[in-house]
C-alpha cells in the first residue's frame, strides 16, 4: 500500500484520483486548501491538482493563488516523497508543436495568457525549488472528466446536441488533443511514483476537429447544426507523447466515443 495525498480533491481531476487510488487499495490524502496540518503529516506522493479552469479570464486572483501561491508553502516545508504538479498543454499556444522542451512565447497583454503564466510559474517553482522527486505532467484537453454543466467545450456542445440544436461558433476544421480520463488516472500516478523525467506531456498525441465531434453527435442524437458565419479556426499545437510512449508504454484510448446520448 502507497500513500498518496491529492491537493484539489473536490475537483473533476483531484476527485476522481481519490476514487481510483482508493480502489487500488492505496492508502489517500484529501487535505483542505490551506490545512496547515498538512505541513507536520508525511504525505507520500503528492498529485497537486489544484486549478481554476474555463472562469480563470474572470477570476484572475484565484488563478494564480491556485496555481502559484498555494504551492509555496508545499515545496518550501512538506514532507513528501515525490511531488507532481498538474499543469496544462494550454501553454504550447502558438507553437508548432508541443514537446517538453520547447521553448515557450507569452504575451502578459493578452488576458488568455494569464492561465498559461500562472501555470509556467508554477512549473518553474517546482523545477527549481531544490527538491528531489519533483515533477510536471501537462495535461490535454480531459474528455470523460467535466460535470456536464461546465461551460467547457464538450459539455456545452454534448448539452446542445441533447437539447436538439448546435449552434457552433468556430469552425468544423478547428482541433485540439483530447485525452480520456482513464488514460489519465493511469498515469499520473505511475509518473509520480516512477517518473524518470521532471516533466511531461499527458495527453493522446492525436487531435480531434469539431467536424469530428459534431459528426459524431449528429449521428448519435440525430441533432441538427449551424455554424456561425465566419467562424474562426482555432488550432492548437499537437503534442508530443514520446515520453509517456517510450517510457509506460502509453497507446491511448480513443475519445470519440465516450460522449454520447
Amino acid at each position: 500500500m502507497t500513500r498518496f495525498t491529492i491537493f484539489g480533491a473536490s475537483g473533476s481531476i483531484g476527485s476522481r484520483l481519490v476514487t481510483t487510488l482508493k480502489a487500488s487499495g492505496h492508502d489517500v490524502l484529501a487535505p483542505a486548501r490551506g490545512d496547515p496540518a498538512v505541513l507536520t503529516q508525511v504525505l507520500g506522493h503528492v498529485i497537486y491538482a489544484i486549478g481554476v479552469t474555463a472562469d480563470f479570464r474572470s477570476r484572475a486572483l484565484d488563478t494564480v493563488e491556485a496555481h502559484v501561491c498555494a504551492l509555496v508553502p508545499l515545496l518550501r516545508s512538506a514532507q513528501f516523497d515525490s511531488f507532481l504538479y498538474l499543469s496544462s498543454t494550454r501553454v504550447y499556444g502558438g507553437q508548432q508543436l508541443g514537446a517538453e522542451d520547447v521553448a515557450l512565447a507569452l504575451n502578459p497583454h493578452d488576458p488568455s495568457d494569464l492561465y498559461n503564466l500562472s501555470k509556467l510559474m508554477g512549473e518553474s517553482m517546482c523545477l527549481t525549488s531544490g527538491r528531489s522527486g519533483v515533477r510536471v505532467a501537462r495535461l490535454s484537453n480531459v474528455v470523460g472528466a467535466d460535470d456536464p454543466d461546465s461551460s467547457n467545450f464538450l459539455p456545452s456542445l454534448l448539452r446542445d446536441a441533447c437539447a436538439g440544436h448546435i449552434a457552433l461558433r468556430t469552425d468544423l476544421a478547428s482541433a485540439k488533443d483530447y485525452i480520456h480520463i482513464d488514460d489519465v488516472l493511469h498515469l499520473l500516478p505511475r509518473i509520480a511514483t516512477h517518473g524518470q523525467r521532471s516533466m511531461y506531456n499527458v495527453a493522446s498525441g492525436q487531435q480531434v476537429t469539431h467536424r469530428q465531434w459534431v459528426e459524431h453527435l449528429v449521428a448519435t442524437t440525430g441533432c441538427t447544426v449551424d455554424i456561425l458565419a465566419n467562424a474562426p479556426v482555432t488550432h492548437f499545437a499537437p503534442v508530443d507523447v514520446t515520453r509517456i510512449r517510450g517510457e509506460f508504454g502509453f497507446e491511448p484510448r480513443p475519445v470519440l466515443s465516450t460522449i454520447s446520448n
